[in-house]
């Protein structure tokens, strides 16, 4: 049982560790102020970047588009600023992260509609009407992310990040595939802040799998969506061409709660939002498999009604068939005080402000 230290309302479903109802977040610029300066505490106790301040130059490896003092490291924690330049700790062919062999049909975010798993898109796209069992999708989690999410499932990224270990590269990931590999998944973490590498990697992955006699190789994303969008353009084209899913999780509706849960800026939910519109654009090119899947943990007592309500009315207004998955709730991180289930929806009352409707 929760507090909110604003309007004093206690329930199962406000987070001891934020202190704060979904309610005030929306309608109380304190509250939001408070939950962030959580973010700087858990960032702090990880060993991680604060945000930059936002004065030098501009790294442009991800939709967060960090401001770099000279010395200065970005919030992925793998571009540092210097000699008026931004590079890189790591060598451009080189990442963090584990990669292994996950047996068909795993559990992937857009199983449903997964050729792997359901043999969606056969024959082109699927080597069978039924799905692929006996061969395998190439994971591929990195060690870093452009968001902080209290309630992350994969947390340990944030290690990697820290230890700048374990590391690989992409004549690794091209190694990995052979005769029964006929997918590659990057996920993480975020597949966004080592984007360039990722989509090297993944064109010679395709012309080895080509070389190897595979019939499929399908490039999938699972994604937090904030890229650059020049680049992420690139990696649904991947996705496009071979059949591939690009899984954006859209971790709330109003920026207010966006940033609480993850500690972005407004300005990178409408980028989220614009570049889930990029991949929306060319849905009708492919339909089977859908080249877009949209995912929505169900935190409880945060994405509540009016949360949920718009994400998929967004998503609808951009194409009525594009999935949308919702995801169970696992107590973990710092909001492992919630309960699993959410409460019974209610009717929608909207906040007395815009929070940007389907922009």
């Amino acid at each position: 049982m929760g507090t909110c230290s604003f309007c004093g309302r206690s329930s199962r479903t406000i987070s001891s560790f934020l202190g704060v109802c979904v309610d005030c977040l929306r309608r109380n610029k304190s509250a939001l102020d408070h939950v962030l300066k959580l973010h700087e505490e858990v960032r702090r106790e990880l060993g991680k970047q604060q945000e930059p301040t936002g004065n030098g130059l501009k790294c442009t490896l991800c939709g967060r588009s960090c401001s770099l003092s000279n010395g200065e490291v970005g919030y992925c924690g793998l571009r540092y600023s210097t000699a008026g330049k931004v590079v890189g700790f790591l060598r451009a062919d080189t990442m963090l992260g584990h990669v292994y062999y996950d047996p068909h049909p795993t559990n992937c975010v857009a199983v449903e509609v997964c050729p792997a798993a359901r043999g969606v898109g056969y024959p082109v796209y699927a080597l069978t009407p039924t799905g692929e069992p006996g061969f395998y999708n190439i994971a591929v989690f990195f060690g870093s992310c452009n968001l902080n999410c209290l309630f992350c499932q994969n947390w340990e990224h944030h290690f990697i990040a820290v230890k700048k270990r374990p590391r690989f590269t992409i004549d690794d990931l091209v190694k990995a595939v052979n005769e029964r590999t006929t997918c590659v998944c990057f996920f993480g973490g975020d597949p966004s802040v080592f984007s360039t590498a990722a989509i090297v990697a993944a064109r010679r992955m395709i012309k080895k799998a080509k070389e190897v006699g595979l019939k499929v190789f399908r490039v999938c994303w699972e994604t937090n969506g904030l890229w650059n969008p020049a680049i992420f353009e690139k990696a649904v084209e991947l996705s496009l061409e071979t059949g591939g899913i690009v899984k954006v999780d859209m971790k709330a509706w109003s920026p207010e709660v966006y940033s609480a849960l993850t500690g972005v800026r407004p300005e990178h939910v409408h980028l989220i939002r614009e570049n889930v519109k990029r991949a929306a654009k060319l849905f009708e090119r492919r339909r089977e498999p859908p080249l877009l899947v949209v995912s929505v943990l169900l935190v409880p007592g945060y994405l509540d009604d009016y949360e949920l309500d718009g994400i998929t009315k967004f998503v609808a207004g951009l194409n009525p068939d594009i999935p949308v998955v919702f995801l169970g709730f696992h107590p973990d991180f710092y909001l492992n005080d919630l309960p699993r289930e959410l409460p019974p929806l209610q009717p929608i009352c909207p906040p007395p402000s815009d929070h940007g409707g389907g922009s």
